[in-house]
């Protein structure tokens, strides 16, 4: 059962991506940049990038778990990590984006998907279905590498080419020092996040040994 919940799931969130894809290409943001920047910003948005990660890696759970990648994706440190940055994803547009954007049409569609129903749905399976034992305190360090990473890439991809995916994170309006806080106070919030994740695996685990008694 777990898998299959897995696989409707990783099929909405490809299917979210496309049709992002689509309308994002079609309807750029910043006016006529080049195909290429298009695409390139497409993918420097972390609620996209997330998206992928969290899609791949229920895809692997589902359809691959005996593979090379499966097995990986199917750690329970893993899915607990991308757990965290898809509420991530929910949290941050909930607090700071949903005030400022109002789409329509099938972009209320795509950015709901993405924003909402996709981190709802990865909750409940991870809730539910996903694996928990052996997940470690240590492994926090380890979940916080992603987003520093991609915080780093924003930062710097965003002094080369004056564009910034998020108005928090936004050099040119609000200074490097006011940028970086924000940057620092949203790795607060994924290392907050991911200490839950943890102590919650760390309980669901017991609780399961308890039973088995």
């Amino acid at each position: 059962m777990g898998r299959i919940f897995a696989g409707i799931v990783a099929i909405i969130g490809w299917l979210s991506l496309i049709l992002q894809f689509i309308l994002h290409l079609g309807n750029p943001i910043v006016p006529e940049p080049s195909f290429a920047e298009r695409v390139i910003r497409f993918f420097s948005y972390f609620t996209i990038s997330t998206n992928i990660i969290i899609a791949l890696t229920l895809t692997f759970f589902a359809f691959a778990s005996g593979s090379r990648s499966g097995r990986f994706f199917s750690k329970p440190a893993t899915q607990a990590a991308v757990l965290s940055y898809i509420t991530i994803v929910g949290l941050v547009y909930s607090l700071f984006l949903r005030s400022v954007w109002d789409p329509q049409g099938w972009q209320a569609v795509a950015d709901h998907a993405l924003h909402d129903v996709m981190p709802v749905l990865a909750v409940v399976y991870w809730l539910i279905f996903a694996p928990k034992s052996g997940i470690a305190w240590s492994d926090l360090l380890r979940w916080l590498i992603y987003p520093f990473a991609y915080f780093v890439y924003s930062l710097v991809r965003g002094a080369v080419v004056n564009w910034y995916p998020y108005w928090f994170a936004d050099v040119t309006q609000l200074g490097y020092l006011k940028a970086l806080t924000n940057a620092t106070l949203v790795l607060v919030v994924f290392a907050v996040v991911g200490f839950i994740y943890v102590g919650l695996s760390k309980l669901f685990s017991r609780t399961a040994v308890a039973n088995t008694i």
